[in-house]
């Protein structure tokens, strides 16, 4: 596999930064995936973190080097991630369950395969077009179905933030799956929470992640929706690979192309932020209570490490 990839999360104007997300990547299969926590107190933080550090970790124990079925193993794993969650409200006798949406993506042998549940999206872009993208499990989603709103009403709609499928609710979420989708050179797949999809059209987000060099173009991307989200920007995070798999002469690529196909068959590569300890996740917690946390959300995610 030869990629580039890049990730950024924000808090806006929030205090607290309650977005997670990952990604990592084997020699033959590459994962991504991105969570919106949604709870009181430190909570929604928790249940973002618990679910990407359950998909990262199945992917660590199982990519060997690839995943034998990707949307079993993706299906799989967010259904142990809002198990887990339930766990954790439940240990602490929480009267309600923390919740978070997510969207995870798993990519070999150059095909991608995707599933999401709530309101954070998946865009496929190719040539500066939107190929294809995740339909939200909304409330504005569904008026917008039923003729009640415009797509261009939904911005502002008092009910914008009204997810019906995300991880940790006490209903079980409608995990969407998608088909297999082959990639081209030169494709671009995004995950990003609402905060930042937002703030753009379909067209004027693909039009910005266009540009070849998608370590310039996405840091531009997002200190421009840091700014047009205004005092009352929501967080806003984003993990995005350009599929690179054509030969460059050596010297004439980019620099932060990654080449996994000299990587032993049982490494794994990871970047994921540890809770609490990213400062752009803000956090009111002190330091002793993000060690507490660190350790339940620890012990949380290893009964599901199977």
């Amino acid at each position: 596999m030869k990629f580039t990839i890049y990730q950024e999360s924000r808090p806006g104007k929030r205090p607290n930064n309650e977005d997670r997300l990952a990604h990592c990547y084997s020699r033959d299969a590459l994962l991504m995936v991105v969570a919106d926590g949604m709870g009181g107190h430190y909570y929604g933080e928790v249940a973002a973190q618990i679910a990407v550090q359950c998909v990262t970790e199945a992917f660590q124990r199982e990519a060997n080097p690839n995943i034998h079925d990707p949307f079993s193993f993706i299906n799989r794993t967010m259904l142990n991630a809002h198990c887990a969650i339930l766990d954790f409200a439940d240990t602490h006798k929480l009267q309600d369950s923390p919740r978070t949406t997510c969207v995870a993506c798993l990519i070999q042998d150059s095909i991608a395969y995707w599933a999401h549940a709530g309101d954070s999206r998946l865009y496929v872009i190719r040539g500066g077009r939107v190929l294809t993208r995740t339909r939200d499990h909304s409330r504005v989603q569904l008026l917008i179905d039923q003729g009640m709103i415009s797509p261009a009403q939904a911005p502002f709609h008092p009910d914008r933030n009204k997810v019906y499928s995300c991880l940790g609710g006490r209903q079980d979420p409608d995990i969407e799956l998608s088909r297999k989708t082959p990639l081209e050179a030169g494709d671009v797949v995004a995950l990003c929470t609402d905060g930042l999809w937002g703030l753009y059209p379909d067209d004027l987000l693909a039009a910005a992640l266009k540009n070849e060099n998608l370590m310039k173009s996405v840091p531009e991307l997002m200190e421009q929706a840091d700014g047009r989200g205004g005092q009352n920007a929501d967080n806003l995070s984003i993990v995005a690979v350009r599929w690179e798999d054509n030969y460059v002469e050596p010297g004439s690529g980019n620099s932060s192309t990654i080449h996994t196909q000299t990587m032993p068959l049982g490494a794994i590569t990871t970047r994921l932020d540890e809770f609490g300890r990213n400062p752009k996740y803000r956090t009111e917690l002190t330091d002793d209570e993000i060690e507490r946390a660190i350790q339940e959300i620890r012990s949380t995610i290893q009964k599901y490490s199977k």
